[in-house]
């Protein structure tokens, strides 16, 4: 399969992974994620998504992947992010995150708190309003109980769930039940003034959802932080308009259609993406870096954000972390998020906290629509 992007011509063939391009001198990144639960954000296993990056040469990161193996010592045929999480391990770790280690200036990692990430794609839907996303998100925890918030996350996620197999039109009544408990439960609240407006756009939810069933495939599901995630990836490399490609370790939700919906979507955004391809990450040692450093990263963002953080660690993952994170929780961020001390890379945030980059906007398409 033949694409021209960028001004570049690439050819590559999806399913073996391999690649050729015509333009040489264009970096590939290596990316992996963690923490994927499909569109179950509120009940799944974990409550942070992370997709790394890795800008090393193949033969500089299978001595990196050595040099770990070596310091480790396990009989495991392959690593994981968990062997590095151990603390008879915590030495490998700080190695590896430190300034003096394999990844520092050459790695990325784009961070989605779930529970934003719902409330943040709910709040699109009905309101296309950016704005009454974080302002729900900040009053809800504040005004609701634990219980009642819980409800309404789970309610949203149930309206955007593109799989459901029970009356098309459940999800939609369970939310906007929701919805109408909690505003008679805290009126004059700022929490229950959004949910005021969120309460007038039933037409809308009702829209979506028949949407979905008219449709057998949805091509980008809206819950899904794996597409808006590689988007942004592919943003953060090419920085300054130069092209990149990137090489992702296999993954379901990344078929042709969709890959070539990454393609489009980045052309349209102006984002430099010169080649997309599938590889097996066993057999490629700069995926099993990027493999690392997402497991890694999801587990010092989630200790962080339940207030069981190591300081020293989130400190460590400080550099690497994205100003286009799409998270809510101000506290957390403030240690999480990016500042001028991470070599540079990004600007301090304009606040001590503060809620960084939303969601790049996913509308559904289907095979043969346009991004």
């Amino acid at each position: 399969m033949g694409h021209k992007i960028g001004g570049c011509g690439v050819t590559w063939d999806h399913v073996n992974g391999t690649a050729v391009a015509d333009a040489g001198g264009i970096p590939e990144i290596a990316c992996d994620e963690s923490g994927s639960d499909g569109e179950n954000l509120t009940g799944g296993n974990t409550d942070v998504f992370a997709h790394a990056s890795v800008l090393l040469s193949a033969d500089s990161a299978a001595g990196q992947v050595q040099e770990i193996r070596n310091r480790i010592r396990s009989p495991a045929e392959e690593y994981k992010a968990n062997h590095l999480l151990r603390e008879k391990h915590r030495a490998v770790l700080e190695w590896l995150l430190s300034a003096s280690g394999p990844l520092y200036g050459h790695a990325h990692v784009h961070l989605v708190e779930k529970s934003f990430f719902v409330v943040d794609r709910a709040a699109d839907l009905l309101l296309g309003d950016p704005g009454a996303a974080v302002s729900l998100f900040r009053h809800g925890r504040r005004t609701f109980t634990g219980a009642e918030w819980r409800r309404f996350l789970e309610a949203a996620n149930q309206l955007l769930w593109v799989r459901h197999d029970g009356e098309p039109d459940a999800p939609v009544e369970h939310f906007f039940r929701t919805v109408g408990e909690l505003r008679q439960r805290y009126p004059g609240t700022a929490a229950a003034d959004i949910l005021a407006r969120l309460a007038e756009e039933r037409s809308r939810a009702l829209a979506y959802r028949a949407g979905i069933q008219d449709g057998p495939f949805v091509l980008t599901p809206v819950l899904n932080p794996l597409l808006p995630s590689i988007l942004h990836t592919a943003d953060h490399w090419s920085a300054g308009g130069r092209p990149v490609r990137l090489a992702h370790d296999r993954q379901n939700m990344l078929t042709p259609e969709r890959i070539a919906w990454i393609e489009g979507a980045a052309r349209v955004r102006g984002i430099r993406l010169a080649g997309f391809r599938l590889v097996v990450s066993r057999l490629d040692p700069r995926v099993q870096l990027a493999d690392f450093l997402a497991g890694i990263a999801r587990r010092i963002a989630s200790d962080e954000l339940n207030g069981r953080g190591d300081p020293a660690l989130t400190a460590l993952l400080r550099p690497y972390t994205g100003a286009a994170a799409v998270w809510g929780d101000e506290r957390s961020w403030a240690r999480l998020g990016p500042t001028t001390e991470s070599g540079g890379r990004s600007a301090r945030l304009d606040s001590p906290v503060r809620i960084t980059g939303r969601c790049l906007p996913l509308p559904f398409f289907r095979p043969g629509a346009g991004p």
